[in-house]
């Protein structure tokens, strides 16, 4: 997976070093590996997946699509046309809201959040709090690579919490 892993230094802001992991979704058996091992850690403890934007998209389809489950989609703020639950985070970089559609998930479906990097955990856990005001239960949050330096993991503290590489 080294090698499917474009480092882009100063992105999205000077000193900043990006994980860019598209390389792996291009790649067709990184990218099977990648979906069987992100799922294998939580196999039958979720009904749904929920996937962050955007990247995170990609990889709560195909792991929604091989464990027969349904799929949701945690994004960006203004991007969903019907009633959503808001939560603002810090990112490494800024600030930012995410939003999920009120009526996306009966109440206490059992749901996986994926995405592609945990970096500082802002984005996992207002995901995770979305999630619970309405009304589910997150089943454990999966993502491919954790930069263990940033401390993502301890704004987690609690939740199953499973990380293909860290670095």
């Amino acid at each position: 997976m080294d090698r499917l892993c474009a480092v882009v230094p100063d992105f999205p802001s000077p000193g900043i070093v990006f994980r860019d992991l598209t390389p792996v979704f291009s790649d067709a058996r990184a990218f099977r590996a990648v979906v069987d091992a992100v799922a294998e850690p939580f196999a039958g403890s979720f009904d749904a997946v929920a996937g962050v934007e955007a990247r995170g998209f990609l990889l709560a389809a195909a792991v929604a699509y091989a464990t027969g489950t349904g799929v949701v989609t945690v994004r960006k703020a203004g991007k969903l046309p019907r009633a959503v639950y808001s939560a603002s985070y810090d990112l490494e970089y800024g600030q930012a809201t995410l939003e999920l559609h009120q009526s996306d998930l009966p109440a206490g479906a059992r749901v996986l959040v994926l995405d592609d990097v945990l970096a500082t955990g802002g984005t996992l856990v207002a995901a995770c709090a979305l999630l619970e005001q309405a009304g589910a239960v997150v089943a454990g949050c999966g993502v491919v690579l954790e930069l263990g330096d940033l401390g993502g993991r301890a704004s987690l503290a609690g939740r199953n919490v499973h990380a293909l590489r860290t670095v």
